[in-house]
């Protein structure tokens, strides 16, 4: 009976052993540039001569699609920083996104950044904590009315919409709606990819709101 009843046992555990394995790999690994093939060689260099360093966070699972990552940088490229709004702005969106996808490796990247930028710490706090910040600007009041209705409703109202195009015109307008866009995509690929925040700087507690 002890000898059927190992046999049983060591056939569950042959069969759990590969489960469990995959479940420990890393999803979308990032691949050793010598392991590059000639579009993902391609896609590496022309990052590196747009940012002026090697592929790094949500471009390193991007690179398993090429023809994806490069698109993705070159809008990536305008709205981190030429956008219509300006970088203080976007940045401020972008911890809003971040947020509302509750994105570890995003808000650790532009926490520090949105800090140089001139964003309160008691801002980012309160960002963090899903929380309206007190003493919002005109202007961020404008742009955290726009992207907090846009990514929880799916819609802007008139009245937010007004206020938006009034201040920044329909180029500014789009900026904003492509900024949500591109960082919710941004969002999506780490949060499937699993990437870990960047060591050593500031995450969303718990991550899940």
């Amino acid at each position: 009976m002890l000898t059927k009843r190992l046999g049983l046992g060591l056939a569950a555990l042959a069969v759990l052993l590969p489960s469990a394995a995959l479940a420990q790999q890393k999803r979308l690994p990032t691949i050793p540039p010598a392991n590059y093939d000639a579009e993902q060689k391609a896609a590496a260099e022309s990052f590196l001569a747009a940012r002026k360093e090697p592929v790094f966070g949500p471009f390193e699972p991007l690179m398993h699609s090429p023809r994806v990552a490069v698109p993705t940088r070159m809008l990536g490229d305008y709205l981190r920083f030429g956008s219509a709004i300006g970088t203080t702005l976007s940045e401020f969106e972008i911890l809003l996104i971040s947020r509302e996808w509750s994105q570890n490796y995003e808000w650790s990247f532009h926490a520090p950044i949105a800090l140089e930028r001139g964003i309160s710490q008691a801002k980012i706090d309160a960002i963090a904590a899903g929380k309206r910040p007190d003493g919002l600007s005109a202007d961020e009041t404008i742009i955290y009315d726009f992207v907090t209705e846009l990514l929880k409703t799916k819609h802007v109202s008139d009245a937010v919409y007004a206020k938006a195009q009034a201040r920044y015109g329909d180029k500014g307008v789009m900026d904003i709606v492509g900024l949500c866009g591109y960082y919710s995509f941004q969002a999506m690929t780490l949060n499937v990819a699993q990437t870990p925040p960047v060591p050593g700087r500031p995450t969303l507690t718990g991550a899940k709101k």
